[in-house]
């Protein structure tokens, strides 16, 4: 593929990587503070301006080729990684057209059991993709997600829950509940998440297409009728 006329040509190794981030995140600073006004229009407007910056798609594919730790786990396309040439023409030609190939079926041993868990990997364009839609979506469910909640989100980890329920119980005893939904994230409805999300429809029909995706498992092909994948970028939100 040829790069598009609109974008310049330049070098993978000479990205003013610094600059980029800068400009990304001061837009996802302007969603984040949109979005606790109630001011969804903004909010939208915004997220439509990130998704158009050739500074969104560019983080995007070096992410998923280069700082993610999987990204030398390959889709259903069997590409594990991408030249610099093939980074840069990948970010060029980056669009949200509603389509999206099924995710490999991969398992990985679940620490402390004999059980493995199911991730699947989708192909490098969608999961750079979905390493671009991320950091429009992102910002403004962080702003309204409570801050004792830890789960899933950037920034946080395991060490944050322990604190705050070390705040919680250090001053009198305090009963601590353990609760497991079975099959949580496999039983996911469809509709009901996308509903939740409230996505422009061109967001939306993109979301849809990786839900419904379906499963290559070990040579067989499984539709996905319910659930969200693990192992793409936009997985945890």
């Amino acid at each position: 593929m040829r790069s598009t006329a609109s974008q310049p040509m330049y070098q993978w190794h000479t990205i003013r990587w610094p600059k980029i981030e800068r400009q990304v995140l001061k837009l996802q600073k302007r969603i984040y503070r949109a979005a606790p006004r109630g001011d969804d229009r903004q909010v939208r407007r915004l997220q439509k301006l990130l998704l158009r910056s050739h500074y969104a798609k560019l983080l995007a594919v070096r992410q998923v080729t280069q700082d993610n730790r999987g990204k030398k786990t390959p889709g259903v396309e069997g590409i594990a990684a991408l030249t610099p040439v093939e980074r840069r023409t990948l970010a060029e030609h980056l669009q949200l057209d509603g389509n999206a190939a099924p995710v490999r079926r991969v398992y990985l041993p679940n620490p402390g059991t004999r059980e493995q868990r199911p991730l699947g990997i989708p192909t490098i364009a969608d999961r750079a993709k979905q390493g671009w839609v991320t950091p429009a979506l992102e910002p403004a469910w962080e702003a309204k997600f409570e801050p004792n909640r830890d789960g899933f989100r950037p920034g946080r980890s395991t060490w944050d829950a322990i604190g705050a329920i070390y705040v919680q119980i250090n001053q009198k005893p305090t009963w601590v509940l353990d609760a497991d939904i079975a099959k949580c994230f496999d039983c996911i409805n469809h509709d009901a998440l996308l509903r939740k999300l409230d996505a422009q429809p061109t967001l939306n029909r993109q979301l849809k297409a990786w839900l419904k995706a379906g499963v290559w498992d070990k040579g067989d092909w499984n539709p996905t009728e319910t659930g969200t994948p693990h192992g793409g970028p936009v997985s945890p939100l």
